[in-house]
């Protein structure tokens, strides 16, 4: 029974995610379609036969069979259809053209930053690795990062000879590892010193793990529990810890050994709230031989209106220059390409596992993925903008033929991809023996 509602909330998850980001895509051709004077034809979201639909005007709006995606086709956009008429596509000047196509992944780009924005008014728990340094917060008993000897508060200098500048490049080598030896370069106090991890396998992804490793994050309040001592104190989620009694507190585990040992005996904790600030004095209540506040510490962001905006353009462009860095590594064979890339049934599952969550973090989810289309759509769209700018630089027309080949390049291109993709998902989601070949 589990196993079927999990399956009937990944698809319910999914089809909520991605029909909302299909919607506001296409929705930005059609718009700047219609504001140039084109003839939109239809506005439809899925592929394949019509299931529903209406007409307004010259457009026909309709939901289609296949919820992979959408379109929005237009008049005249095909050579063979194109008359006299000004308001065929193929009629509109080429920069005009342009715009159509870039306006739904631009589109995407608005929703993900308002997205973002929301989730960062709201608060939730996001880490941003590129933001954290790479010092180690804690090391899991029996990992090989344990036995390599590693402490909290060591500070990894380089991976493989290469520098290391935060817990981002740090995720991303142990990733890209699975069971090899991992040279690192640390440093704790003022000594240098050699060691290695090896991170074990996830099959599910084929990547490495984090081998024990664990990042040290400022403590911030993630929630505040009724009736306990950080309540009546005046805690508020979102806070963050900055020290205890005057001494600074640079990680949880910090945190928590600064407040087990006073119980019963009045602390100061120096905190900021919204950028400002503040002092805080609460008296841990006794549970068991330790001192508790009544709070559940963790990464936590939450903003301001103004802030929440910025951070959520910054996010945004983080994301993609992640994108970007994890496509290259999968180019040069650093990371595999099964674990990174994802298709409709591992969108589907990580939609219902984020819903599952909370509906904060599938509206996170959804706005990942809408910064992933607008960014990869251009590259998928069978090459027309390509041809668009080409045929801007030499000032004419190519050939309708040689438009042909690279439409259809690019064509071949998405199925291919697409065929991947599915066999990545399939070999994550299904069982082994189901497999061909198993």
């Amino acid at each position: 029974m589990t196993h079927l509602t999990d399956i009937l909330t990944n698809a319910l998850a999914f089809v909520f995610a991605l029909g909302v980001i299909i919607v506001v895509h296409e929705a930005g051709h059609l718009m700047v379609a219609k504001a140039f004077g084109v003839r939109v034809l239809t506005f439809s979201v899925g592929f394949g036969r019509r299931l529903w639909g209406f007409r307004r005007g010259e457009t026909e709006y309709r939901v289609s069979a296949i919820p992979l995606g959408g379109y929005v086709r237009l008049g005249g956009e095909n050579p063979d259809e194109v008359t006299d008429d000004p308001r065929e596509f193929l009629n509109k000047p080429r920069w005009q053209r342009v715009l159509v196509y870039l306006a739904g992944p631009a589109m995407n780009v608005v929703l993900a930053i308002l997205l973002f924005a929301a989730l960062f008014m709201v608060g939730i728990e996001v880490m941003n690795l590129p933001d954290m340094p790479p010092i180690i917060g804690g090391v899991e008993e029996g990992s090989s990062a344990a036995k390599a000897g590693i402490q909290r508060g060591d500070l990894i200098l380089r991976i493989r000879e290469e520098p290391v500048d935060n817990w981002q490049d740090v995720m991303l080598a142990l990733m890209g590892s699975p069971e090899q030896p991992l040279p690192l370069t640390m440093r704790r106090g003022h000594q240098t010193f050699q060691t290695q991890v090896t991170p074990s396998r996830i099959p599910r992804y084929d990547t490495g793990d984090l081998a024990g490793l664990l990042p040290s994050v400022r403590p911030q309040i993630v929630k505040v529990l009724e009736g306990e001592p950080a309540e009546a104190a005046g805690f508020q989620p979102g806070d963050e810890i900055r020290a205890v009694d005057g001494r600074p507190v640079m990680d949880n585990q910090a945190f928590v050994d600064a407040i087990s040992p006073r119980a019963g005996q009045p602390v100061r904790v120096d905190l900021v709230r919204e950028g400002k600030p503040l002092s805080l004095t609460v008296v841990p209540r006794k549970e068991g031989s330790s001192g508790r506040i009544g709070v559940q510490i963790g990464f936590f962001q939450r903003y301001g209106p103004a802030r929440a905006f910025v951070e959520s353009v910054r996010y945004s462009v983080q994301m993609v220059e992640d994108t970007f860095t994890i496509l290259g590594k999968i180019f040069t064979r650093e990371l595999s390409a099964r674990g990174a890339l994802a298709g409709p049934i591992e969108i589907a599952a990580q939609s219902g596992a984020a819903a599952r969550l909370g509906f904060k973090y599938l509206i996170h989810l959804m706005g990942f993925i809408s910064v992933s289309i607008a960014f990869m759509n251009p590259i998928l769209d069978g090459g027309q903008i390509f041809i668009l700018m080409v045929e801007s630089v030499i000032r004419r027309d190519l050939s309708l033929r040689l438009k042909e080949i690279i439409s259809q390049v690019g064509f071949v291109m998405i199925l291919l991809l697409m065929f991947v993709v599915i066999w990545f998902d399939l070999v994550k989601n299904l069982p082994a023996d189901l497999l061909p070949g198993s």
